[in-house]
């Protein structure tokens, strides 16, 4: 069985830390590099700045090797660049001998030769070379490490004069090690100020993955605390999830809402065509019985059971066809709202949409006062078949839920940029908390009349339209409905001729 290998989780902190220590090792590096490579080039040239001198002093001289033997004017150069080598000093800092044209070492101010002397002379196989070039060449004498230069007599014989490096390089030695000595110092002490830094910095981000962690066990109220020493960064990381939050938080709210007025409206569709449905079916039963006959035809009534006539069950199941018919259209347009359709914009007179409804309601009840105050011409951008099912619902509400001769007002005006229709009517009105539902789909006052649906299809279709409607009623008050649109640039007012 193949085992699934898990990828490390490693921790933003020690990630943070390590860069910051490698940065800081690396410019470390970096500094004592440098530093170190300037002073062995400043040493360097004091050696050699000082062999040069000797060499020029020499070799301006103008002297052979056998006067220089025989000056004694020149015992100081005995006693400053004659060797002295004994078996205590080895390796003498600073090394003085003569060559002759055959690169061997000769005697000088009549002493033989010495081992650094003979070191120097086979380490230097070409001091031709040496004569030619102005700076001083590396070489090692007997292990240890020179730097030499030479000059040319003019009887042929060479002088080399080498002076030791070795201090140099211990001290360079010394250097590197107080250097790694205080680099690794710094080092552990930038680990520890990183990880204080970095733990305390990112403590918002542990507070996120708590949040985080409380939503995901169902807490939606949870939000990210504010830090308090914010960095910028962190700062708006943090508002950002906390209007996510309060965003993710909305929609779950939303759509747990949506899911119940789904469950209801379902519910109530079903009851409200359960209904038709189950009296179509008992007249159904009662044909299939042979119970539905015409009183003139003579068919003794059978006990317990009321004989009906044939044309009454027909009206009466036309009438629930139609209701349910009705039913089902109005659950269309509500479920073609949801989905936001196109609508079929242009400019519409609401005026001359007001009047036209107030008409209809005066043909279906000649003795309600009906009253319109809607003058002259008010144009909104819109959807004219739109606007006119608001209307007719908007008066087939008054028509249902109020007495014939209750008067009825309707208005419209243009105020602040917005148009305002509103209907009004004087009958018993609402309480608050059917005033609070009046909009809910499948809502009827008082188990009233009608299917619940108008004021909720008059509420999709003016959001639709980018406006909103509103209630104002109390008991025994009556009801006003209205509705506000917005008066877009492309329509405008115009004044009846």
């Amino acid at each position: 069985m193949r085992r699934a290998h898990r990828h490390g989780i490693h921790s933003l902190r020690a990630k943070l830390t390590a860069a910051n220590v490698a940065l800081l090792a690396l410019g470390i590096a970096a500094a004592t590099a440098v530093s170190l490579m300037a002073m062995r080039h400043y040493l360097l040239s004091q050696i050699d700045s000082e062999l040069t001198k000797t060499r020029t002093s020499l070799g301006s001289t103008q002297l052979t090797l056998r006067q220089i033997d025989s000056l004694s004017v020149l015992s100081f150069v005995r006693d400053r660049l004659a060797p002295e080598d004994s078996a205590d000093r080895p390796t003498p800092d600073t090394v003085f001998t003569a060559v002759d044209r055959r690169g061997e070492a000769v005697p000088l101010f009549g002493v033989k030769p010495t081992e650094a002397q003979l070191g120097l002379a086979q380490a230097v196989t070409d001091p031709g070379a040496l004569t030619r070039d102005s700076d001083p060449h590396d070489v090692t004498v007997r292990g240890a490490a020179y730097r030499v230069t030479a000059t040319r007599l003019p009887d042929g014989t060479y002088i080399l004069l080498a002076t030791s490096t070795d201090a140099l390089h211990r001290g360079i030695a010394k250097a590197l090690r107080l250097d790694l000595a205080v680099g690794t110092l710094l080092l552990a002490l930038l680990a520890c100020l990183t990880l204080f830094s970095v733990r305390r910095r990112m403590r918002p981000l542990e507070d996120m993955v708590e949040t985080s962690t409380a939503i995901a066990e169902g807490d939606l109220t949870r939000r990210v605390p504010s830090s308090c020493h914010p960095t910028q960064e962190v700062e708006q990381l943090r508002l950002a999830l906390n209007s996510m939050l309060h965003q993710v938080e909305t929609a779950y709210l939303t759509r747990e809402r949506s899911a119940a007025q789904l469950r209801r409206f379902v519910a109530d569709a079903s009851h409200e065509l359960r209904t038709p449905l189950s009296a179509i079916r008992g007249y159904l039963q009662l044909y299939d019985q042979g119970m539905l006959r015409e009183p003139e035809m003579g068919v003794p009534p059978v006990e317990g059971i009321q004989n009906w006539g044939s044309r009454r069950a027909w009206d009466r199941m036309n009438g629930e066809v139609d209701r349910m018919g009705r039913l089902v259209d109005e659950l269309l347009t509500l479920a073609r709202l949801d989905q936001q359709p196109e609508l079929r914009l242009r400019n519409v007179d609401v005026c001359r949409l007001a009047r036209d409804a107030a008409q209809d309601l005066r043909a279906q009840q000649p003795g309600r006062p009906v009253a319109v105050e809607a003058d002259g011409a008010v144009l909104v951008w819109a959807d004219e078949s739109g606007l006119r099912q608001v209307l007719g619902n908007l008066m087939a509400n008054v028509r249902t839920h109020t007495a014939d001769d209750v008067p009825v007002r309707v208005g419209v005006r243009r105020v602040d940029g917005v148009v305002r229709l509103s209907v009004e009517d004087k009958g018993p009105g609402l309480g608050p908390q059917d005033a609070a539902r009046v909009f809910d789909r499948f809502f009827r006052a008082g188990g009233g009349a009608g299917s619940g649906l108008g004021l909720a299809i008059v509420q999709g279709v003016v959001e639709a339209h980018g406006g909103d409607v509103t209630v104002c009623t109390a008991p025994g008050e009556g009801l006003e409905v209205t509705v506000t649109l917005p008066a877009h640039a492309e329509a405008h007012a115009e004044s009846c001729a």
